[in-house]
């Protein structure tokens, strides 16, 4: 079925998608058209309350019109400019960024999804120790790129693509000596969620974190906290680490990081200085578009300030 604007109603676009997409994700039979804060409205004009917050991108509410006005006026400025050059609203953002991270969190890297914000951290995290090995929880959700699902738990989201990366273990959340066992001096990295949010909602105990913690510290791993769904104010902290006295070496953050844009980020402790040049990259990764729309999180400066270099700090 062709789409035009005058046949727009749900069973056209659902059949319209049906014919065309990859058959991965199970349509429900709603076309969702227009949203509004926390509302959204399917093609036939019902009205509906979205629970699923666009699977968390949305916690700022559908078409927030700071968020709006942002994107259009960057829209019509500059919307893509490869990191290789400084920008202003690059610069603006990254700044209010690592003030917000936990302390000590001074540089980030830029991407454009959780996923990928998991998939480069565990790049890092090789880089960074010299060492291969990735202590991760079961039952925990990082992504479905090639490394990120390595080290997700759930068997039928892996076994179809194995082999994945090698040097992946996963242990038991929650147990501390299982977790103790698997970190050796090989180890690259733990990644653990704060709150496991697949299947459930499963907060990790604070003697647990802590204990993760002091096993990184005295054993040379790093210590990588996926925030990507706990970011953001969904724990009533900015940040879930808040609530257990944490600083991550690694920490990936991305839905609703730019109002419902794609974006991502990886928080890097400031101990661990730069990263070589070239070691890692992205195309669309810190595009003026999306950085304009996350500075809005925080009431970013607008870019007539941005342009002194005076740039605000963050208004949390």
């Amino acid at each position: 079925m062709t789409i035009t604007q005058g046949t727009l109603t749900n069973q056209s676009i659902i059949e319209s998608e049906l014919a065309h997409t990859s058959g991965v994700y199970p349509k429900r039979g709603i076309a969702i058209v227009r949203g509004a804060g926390a509302r959204v409205w399917d093609a036939d004009g019902r009205e509906y309350i979205d629970c699923t917050s666009s699977q968390g991108s949305a916690n700022l509410g559908h078409a927030h019109p700071a968020v709006v006005a942002a994107i259009q006026e960057q829209a019509s400025i500059l919307m893509s400019c490869t990191e290789i050059f400084p920008n202003d609203q690059r610069a603006a953002y990254q700044e209010e960024l690592t003030a917000a991270l936990p302390a000590g969190m001074e540089r980030v890297f830029l991407c454009n999804s959780g996923a990928e914000a998991n998939e480069g951290a565990l790049k890092f995290a090789r880089l960074l120790t010299g060492r291969r090995g990735i202590v991760a929880a079961k039952r925990g959700f990082h992504g479905r790129t090639m490394g990120a699902l390595a080290t997700t738990w759930e068997p039928k989201y892996r076994e179809p693509f194995e082999p994945l990366i090698a040097g992946v273990s996963h242990v038991a959340y929650n147990k501390l000596d299982e977790l103790d066992a698997a970190v050796t001096a090989e180890t690259a990295a733990v990644l653990i969620e704060l709150v496991q949010g697949e299947g459930g909602v499963r907060p990790a105990d604070a003697d647990y974190v802590q204990g993760v913690a002091r096993i990184c510290r005295e054993r040379g791993a790093l210590l990588m906290v996926d925030e990507v769904q706990t970011g953001f104010g969904r724990t009533g902290r900015l940040w879930a680490s808040q609530h257990y006295g944490i600083t991550p070496d690694l920490m990936p953050i991305s839905k609703s990081i730019a109002g419902g844009l794609p974006m991502g980020a990886i928080g890097i402790h400031g101990r661990h200085g730069t990263l070589p040049p070239a070691t890692h990259g992205t195309t669309f990764g810190g595009n003026p578009l999306t950085c304009a729309a996350a500075g809005q999180r925080y009431g970013c400066c607008k870019r007539k300030t941005c342009h002194d270099r005076r740039l605000r700090k963050a208004r949390i």
